[in-house]
C-alpha cells in the first residue's frame, strides 16, 4: 500500500552519497532538491553545496536543481552552488520537471537519479518518472507548516519502509 512512496535508498545526507559508485554503476544525472536537502530552507548555497556541484562536474555528471519555489530562490541557488541547470515551480510530484531536467542533462530515466527529502512529491515523483530515488534525512527541523503536517503522514510510511527494509535483509 505505501510501496509507491518508498525510496530505491536512503542516506542520512545528500553529502553522505558515494557518487562515485552510482558513476560506476552508469548514472551520468543527478536532480536534487534545494530546501532541506542541500542547505536548510530558505538559505543560501554554502561551501558544502558549492564542493559538491564541482565534485559531480569532475566526476563528469550532469545535475539539476528541481524545486517547486519560485525562480528567485531557485536561481540564486543554482548561480552561488555552481549548478548549471534548474528548475523551478516544478509542480512534483508531476512527471514534467523531472522529464524537463532529464532533457537538461541529455540523461534518461536508467541513467538518473534523483536526492530528496520528501517522501510525497521528491521521492513519489521519481519514481512515477522512473528515476530512481534517495530520500536523506532533513538538514534542519524549521520547515514551513504544510511540511510539517506532511511529516506526521511520511512518519507512517517511513516507519513501514524501515520495516520492509530490515526483513529483506
Amino acid at each position: 500500500m505505501f510501496k509507491v512512496f518508498y525510496p530505491d535508498k536512503d542516506a542520512a545526507s545528500a553529502y553522505d552519497i558515494s557518487f562515485e559508485e552510482l558513476y560506476k554503476n552508469g548514472i551520468r544525472g543527478v536532480i536534487f532538491d534545494i530546501d532541506n536537502t542541500l542547505v536548510p530552507h530558505g538559505a543560501p548555497a554554502d561551501e558544502r553545496a558549492k564542493k559538491l556541484f564541482l565534485h559531480l562536474q569532475n566526476l563528469g555528471m550532469e545535475s539539476c536543481l528541481l524545486s517547486n519555489n519560485k525562480e528567485p530562490r531557485v536561481a540564486s541557488f543554482a548561480r552561488a552552488a555552481g549548478s548549471p541547470h534548474y528548475i523551478y515551480k516544478g509542480n512534483k510530484p508531476w512527471r514534467k520537471g523531472y522529464q524537463k531536467a532529464m532533457e537538461f542533462m541529455k540523461t534518461d530515466a536508467k541513467h538518473t537519479v534523483f536526492v530528496g527529502d520528501q517522501l510525497f512529491t521528491d521521492v513519489y515523483g521519481a519514481k512515477r518518472a522512473g528515476i530512481y530515488s534517495i530520500l536523506v534525512r532533513p538538514i534542519h527541523p524549521k520547515e514551513e507548516i504544510q511540511i510539517v503536517l506532511k511529516r506526521y503522514l511520511e512518519a507512517v510510511v517511513l516507519y513501514f519502509y524501515h520495516r520492509d527494509k530490515k526483513r529483506k535483509k
